[in-house]
């Protein structure tokens, strides 16, 4: 059986290393694995990004919407190219026909820049899709000034879940690759660009991004030395930066100047994956094999015990060491995702913890079947929460052993009617019950008029014969009010005997498989029921022997009365018991 769930959860950690079926949770730790990385050991990068953002600022000192800017965007590519800067990509959205129908010169503008910004580093000017997919037409004079490489598309892939995590190349119909705005970049700057992976949150620090009203103030006022401090050396992209248009869902905070917000405008994004490419490049996943090695691994905790305790030391130790190692991996550029091994570690665990918890109720289950009609409910629950629960084969404990019988019973129901005879006996069974189970004892059984008793099993006592005795006496109490009872119906009192004696004894299930009784064998046993025949000779209730006798500490009202042959054993010395106190009767 064991085996067999083992099993299952080896093909359980096969299935989550090979498919994504934890997929949900792996992102939501791979993002908080990236806010861990930039809160705590964010990496610096050499080759940085300049972000220039047309918010609504530089909308309002343009004074024209953002179709008619060309002549500001113009100048703005003039003024880079001369700055020193090393490439510029422009993340906005050209049109599709001339505009110098409507302002003669505009298109004119836009094209100088581009061409004189071309003559002293890379340009790329972006390629969008409309609502349908189709590639968004753009001016084809633009796309001529900008060059063969001088275009790539500024979309990104999206999660299910609609954040970006990912730069991914293939995003033709037909399963090609078409160039990325970031790509684009990357390849005129000479660095190579794979045609997928995870976008590095971890590196570099939030976009400070500067408006481009205030890069075309420097241009107006000719500080060149600000323009030359702000882009030198410097790969910038030109985009739209408003606080509700073309915002991205991140794992990460981006901007500087909005901190708390995990959603970015678009030219932010594609400026993080270009700061990739051009430092350390993207994160990249960790093999399947890696990955299915460290399910299997996890899957081994089903055979941790199954206790609470180790198991849940298994599920903090074995969780924290995939989230550390996974995280570790992460900050150096391999993607080892945690959530399979994770899932993997916590099956296993539960399952091993179900499996035993359902082992413990059927043990339970056994053992109530079992000692139910022995011993009484409170000793019962303290058996079921023994740990490890007593056994029902043969184990040698040390009893005291009770044997009680009543005297002249056979006589008494020779002239007494069958009903009245088992109405007695279950009165007086009844009394017996309450003053073993009462003192912790375990009724082995009623043998006729008789029963036998033992103190010590299932649950060992360190010293058994003090309940025995108090069962003892309690039984005599009870009697003597049974009595009391009897004489008011009108019928004869009955007299007990009660033997007692200590020592050791296999207790266990004895009979057939089909049949079969929970009880004590051996000579004390035998000695016990010897004790409680000699009570008609001695005249007293209650006979122990000297070994239960020697375990009490308060002996009051015991008598000796010295050795006494038993058939079939050593002699043995005996004390009597009177419940007064007194000798016993000639």
């Amino acid at each position: 059986m064991r085996f067999g769930i083992f099993s299952l959860i080896l093909l359980l950690a096969a299935g989550l290393a090979f498919f994504d079926w934890a997929d949900p949770l792996g992102r939501s730790l791979l993002d908080a694995q990236f806010r861990y990385l930039r809160a705590n050991a964010l990496r610096p990068v050499a080759n940085d990004v300049v972000v220039v953002g047309i918010d609504d600022e530089s909308m309002r000192a343009m004074r024209e919407p953002l179709t008619l800017s060309h002549p500001h965007i113009g100048k703005f590519l003039e003024a880079v190219a001369k700055a020193g800067a090393a490439a510029v990509g422009l993340d906005v959205v050209l049109p599709e026909r001339s505009y110098d129908e409507i302002v003669p010169g505009y298109d004119r503008a836009l094209i100088t820049g581009i061409l004189v910004a071309r003559r002293n580093i890379p340009v790329v000017i972006a390629l969008t899709a409309d609502p349908s997919g189709a590639p968004r037409r753009v001016h084809p004079a633009f796309v001529a000034a900008a060059g063969a490489d001088g275009t790539g598309y500024a979309l990104m892939p999206v999660d299910d879940d609609g954040v970006v995590r990912r730069f991914d190349e293939r995003l033709a119909s037909g399963g090609g690759t078409v160039p990325t705005l970031a790509g684009q970049l990357a390849r005129r700057l000479g660095k190579g660009v794979p045609e997928d992976g995870l976008i590095d949150y971890g590196a570099g620090r939030a976009f400070e991004y500067r408006p481009l009203a205030e890069v075309l103030a420097w241009v107006d006022a000719g500080d060149t030395a600000k323009l030359e401090a702000a882009f030198r050396g410097k790969a910038v992209l030109l985009g739209g930066i408003f606080r509700f248009e073309d915002r991205l869902p991140l794992p990460v905070a981006l901007l500087q100047s909005d901190p708390q917000n995990r959603s970015a405008p678009g030219v932010v994004v594609h400026a993080q994956v270009l700061r990739n490419l051009l430092n350390d490049g993207l994160i990249v996943p960790a093999p399947r094999w890696a990955v299915l090695l460290l399910c299997l691994l996890m899957a081994m905790a089903w055979w941790i015990s199954g206790r609470a305790i180790p198991a849940a030391i298994a599920l903090l130790v074995g969780g924290a060491s995939i989230l550390i190692a996974s995280t570790w991996l992460l900050g150096r550029g391999v993607h080892l995702p945690a959530a399979p091994a994770l899932l993997t570690l916590i099956v296993a665990a539960a399952s091993r913890l179900l499996y035993e918890a359902a082992l413990q109720m059927r043990e339970r289950s056994r053992l109530r079947r079992a000692f139910g009609a022995y011993v009484s409910p409170r000793i019962l629950q303290d058996i079921l929460r023994s740990d490890p629960p007593p056994g029902l084969s043969g184990r040698r404990y040390r009893l005291c052993v009770l044997f009680a019988d009543i005297r002249g019973f056979t006589e008494r129901s020779e002239g007494t009617a069958p009903e009245a005879t088992i109405e007695l006996l279950n009165r007086y069974f009844s009394e017996v019950t309450e003053s073993i189970h009462g003192a912790g004892g375990t009724l082995d059984k009623f043998i006729g008029d008789g029963v036998m008793a033992f103190f010590g099993a299932p649950q060992p006592l360190p010293e058994p014969c003090a309940p025995a005795l108090a069962a003892a006496r309690d039984l005599l109490a009870r009697v003597a009010r049974l009595n009391d009872a009897l004489e008011a119906q009108g019928e004869k009192p009955i007299d007990v005997g009660i033997g007692l004696h200590v020592g050791d004894a296999v207790v266990g299930n004895m009979g057939s498989a089909a049949r079969h009784n929970y009880t004590a064998i051996g000579d004390t046993v035998n000695v016990a029921s010897r004790l409680e025949g000699l009570t008609k000779e001695v005249g007293y209730p209650l006979v122990c022997s000297a070994d239960v006798v020697a375990q009490l500490e308060d002996r009051r009202g015991f008598v000796k009365l010295g050795e006494k042959a038993i058939k079939g054993h050593q002699p043995v010395e005996v004390y009597g018991w009177q419940p007064d106190g007194g000798a016993a009767p000639p």
